[in-house]
């Protein structure tokens, strides 16, 4: 469908450039309020942890993890999943099953670093949790953005067949020009 503006003439329909742009715009907007429900959870987490009696000593005896160092360390790791996200979404013909599986094993690495800070029993747990809170606040935000981005994509697709045709040789019934 067209439109006329005052002049008569006819405004192009939009362009996929700006749908494209639409949807990578759409997935950084929901990445930054993910980024940031999840780097406030987790600092969260970490207060109550620290309420608790865990005392976030690396190595044990060692300097503490003060609390803005868990909501710094929680958004710059979130914000590189917005990036690979959205790298997946420009690049990826399955973007939220590539997502999914690239995320959980990265989250799954992120647990090896506990184990070995030489940190106390309750320090390696609560670190564990901590690393688990935000990996399930941006993973399921961002898998399900991008399954209904490229839902909407192969929607709005339209679907063409394609007739091979021989050189020179045009198929049945076409008219010729």
């Amino acid at each position: 469908m067209h439109s006329r503006n005052n002049s008569g003439d006819v405004a192009a329909p939009p362009s996929s450039q700006t749908s494209h742009t639409h949807r990578l715009g759409g997935l950084v907007g929901t990445g930054v309020v993910a980024t940031l429900a999840a780097t406030v959870a987790t600092t969260l987490a970490a207060a109550l942890a620290t309420a608790a009696g865990v005392d976030f000593e690396i190595p044990d005896g060692g300097p503490t993890i003060p609390l803005a160092g868990f909501a710094v360390v929680t958004c710059f790791f979130s914000v590189v999943g917005v990036v690979i996200a959205v790298a997946l979404l420009r690049w990826s013909t399955r973007p939220a099953r590539r997502f999914g599986w690239t995320a959980v094993s990265l989250t799954a690495i992120s647990l090896v670093p506990p184990f070995l800070s030489g940190a106390d029993t309750t320090t390696v747990a609560a670190l564990l949790g901590l690393h688990l809170v935000p990996a399930t606040v941006m993973i399921t935000v961002l898998t399900r953005s991008l399954r209904s981005r490229t839902d909407c994509r192969s929607a709005r697709a339209p679907s063409v067949t394609r007739i091979p045709v021989r050189a020179g040789r045009r198929p049945p019934g076409w008219p010729v020009r």
